[in-house]
């Protein structure tokens, strides 16, 4: 799915987007009927919201159902785990073709980005606040000092699981 130009349509649909993103990644046919982005990311904000207020944006459950429900084709499902040192499984993931959502922040979880490639200890970020693909290197993700997805900390990824 071509990333340049989709953008979150206000401060709080980053993770129905990244989660639109991933399924189109997913799902051919998904993908292929996206006529209108932006209605998709409130219809899915909607849907992964139904006890969470949707002002404190999309929780990583929410974003492994939405995603689930394009996964499940393949026979995968995606679940959340908090972020450990040790990203073999995040890299192994993007190698081998499937969407990891990241969710970072500051001191608090805030913002949804996509990791949608993996070189040489650099991961490739999609970020659906510009709407851009951005370049973050493990080390700085070890660090906490990301810079170009919004905020430096990581706090959790939604991983396949076969």
């Amino acid at each position: 799915m071509d990333l340049h130009g989709i953008r979150q349509t206000d401060g709080f649909t980053c993770g129905p987007t990244v989660a639109m993103v991933a399924s189109a990644t997913l799902d051919p046919f998904y993908a292929s009927s996206l006529g209108d982005p932006a209605s998709e990311q409130h219809r899915i904000h909607r849907a992964a919201n139904l006890l969470w207020p949707r002002k404190l944006g999309t929780t990583p459950w929410g974003v492994a159902a939405v995603i689930n429900r394009h996964a499940a084709a393949l026979d995968t499902r995606y679940r959340w785990h908090r972020v450990r040192r040790d990203l073999g499984d995040v890299i192994a993931a993007v190698e081998s073709g499937w969407p990891v959502p990241l969710l970072v922040g500051q001191v608090v979880p805030r913002h949804w980005v996509l990791i949608v490639g993996h070189t040489d200890g650099v991961l490739s970020c999609y970020n659906p606040g510009p709407g851009r693909v951005v370049q973050v290197p493990l080390a700085d993700l070890h660090a906490h000092r990301m810079s170009g997805v919004g905020f430096p900390r990581p706090f959790a990824v939604v991983l396949p699981a076969a």
